[in-house]
């Protein structure tokens, strides 16, 4: 008998395989399955023991057992079946990707006397594989450009500004709030310049604080200062024939504004502690979420500097001003932790939604990324709700009237749509072709807006 060739340890090893394994005999009639098996099926020993194999509706079976041949399905005709894909069905209907390894088993006489199969579940893998494709068709889909997402013509005119940018040697100044992506676009001027192959430096003057801010910059030699044991070159140096990102270039102290002024006219650093010119070849990419135009004013930035790093100026415009690009970022954000998440999270629904478009963003893109990994925290399964959100978020949403989807909401958005063309038109003193360009649109279209909002463009200048 078939039983009487089973090995007395049967049970116990195939017990501790992680892969479901099934006996068969000639007929197809199961005959064993150990505790992975079972586990991965969704059915008892009872119900599997006995049973015809075809329980399992495997559509490889299905396709095989069909054709002309003596046995009862082509493992016995073949002797083995290696690493295949197929499917099987679980107790509960739902279909279940597995790899087979199958082989017949013969007696001491060389006789067929029935078959072992073993199944790997991969559905988390497949999973896995789907999630890490649908994620890579995000980041390839044309809203995206180095990084930086958006299909608004707003985005898409800074997109071009920062191409033609990068084709040009002249210092590029961005513009823009925290979270904008200012140093994703610093990253794309140099990636696509003719110094790409060269390092580019970043540089936060926010950071460092005075004393040690000119030794990063210039570099020290030996001696310069208590500690500087050993010389030591500079961000400048280190960036010789590529870029170097200045973020935060408000924050500079009026002496190192003199210095940094030299290097732009001169093309020359010195050490700290050394009066020897270096020569350096170095393209200037700066940032800022300060009003430089009002620092000057205040003599707390230098005129000459400001004019000599404003050559270009780019300005990221915050979320809020395009909310339009808002579901491609969502889209992003989603793909990007569901791909790390082990969670079921088929996606967000309509009124989480609603509530990311009416929300302020204060934070702009980093706040929304934060939204997402705070709902995937949140939420245990399902799809992504409301109450998943960040606190924040539904509270600014909540005191805005958004839960009755009412008139509260669209003042809102007006009123922060008027703050917006307020300041761009007091930043492009009252031309209306020129905020056309930075929010863009028609000039047509900022003048009806205008009329809207019963803006005085006099006034506006001189306030």
């Amino acid at each position: 008998m078939f039983d009487n060739e089973l090995n007395s340890y049967w049970k116990t090893v195939v017990d501790t395989i992680q892969e479901g394994v099934m006996l068969v005999d000639t007929s197809g009639t199961i005959i064993s399955v150990n505790k992975a098996m079972r586990e991965m099926t969704g059915y008892s020993r009872e119900e599997l023991l006995g049973a015809s194999c075809l329980i399992l509706d495997c559509d490889l079976c299905t396709r095989l057992q069909n054709d002309e041949h003596p046995y009862w399905c082509h493992l016995f005709a073949q002797g083995k079946i290696q690493v295949r894909e197929c499917g099987i069905k679980h107790k509960s209907g739902r279909f279940l990707p597995v790899l087979k390894n199958g082989a017949v088993l013969k007696d001491s006489l060389g006789e067929v006397i029935g078959a072992v199969e073993t199944l790997t579940d991969v559905s988390e893998l497949l999973d896995k594989e789907q999630q890490i494709e649908s994620y890579k068709r995000v980041l390839a889909e044309d809203n995206t450009f180095y990084g930086l997402v958006g299909s608004s013509a707003l985005m898409r005119r800074q997109f071009d500004l920062i191409s033609n940018a990068a084709h040009s040697e002249a210092p590029v100044i961005l513009f823009g709030e925290s979270g904008t992506g200012k140093e994703l676009a610093a990253r794309a001027i140099h990636d696509i310049s003719s110094r790409r192959k060269k390092p580019l430096i970043k540089v936060n003057c926010a950071a460092l604080n005075d004393s040690l801010l000119e030794s990063e910059l210039f570099g020290h030699v030996k001696g310069a200062f208590t500690g500087a044991t050993s010389s030591r070159k500079g961000r400048f140096e280190a960036a010789d024939g590529g870029s170097i990102f200045l973020d935060e270039i408000g924050d500079l102290p009026l002496p190192t504004q003199v210095k940094l002024l030299r290097v732009l006219e001169e093309k020359i650093v010195e050490r700290v502690g050394d009066n020897r010119p270096l020569p350096v070849d170095v393209r200037i990419i700066s940032a800022t979420n300060k009003d430089l135009n009002e620092m000057v004013r205040e003599r707390t930035f230098r005129e000459d500097l400001f004019f000599r790093i404003n050559v270009i100026p780019i300005h990221l415009p915050p979320l809020r001003e395009r909310k339009e690009d808002i579901p491609a970022l969502a889209e992003m954000f989603f793909a990007k932790m569901k791909s790390k998440s082990d969670k079921n999270i088929p996606g967000i629904d309509n009124e989480a939604m609603q509530a990311l478009n009416a929300y302020h963003w204060p934070g702009n893109v980093r706040e929304l990324k934060s939204v997402f990994e705070y709902a995937f925290v949140s939420c245990p399964e399902g799809v992504i709700k409301t109450e998943h959100l960040l606190p924040r978020v539904l509270d600014a949403v909540g005191s805005a009237g958004f839960s009755e989807g009412g008139k509260e909401v669209r003042d809102k958005q007006d009123s922060e749509h008027r703050t917006m063309l307020i300041r761009i038109l007091r930043e492009t003193r009252g031309n209306q072709s020129q905020t056309a360009r930075r929010l863009g649109v028609s000039r047509v279209t900022v003048w009806n807006w205008i009329k809207k909002y019963g803006i005085s463009v006099k006034n506006t200048i001189e306030g």
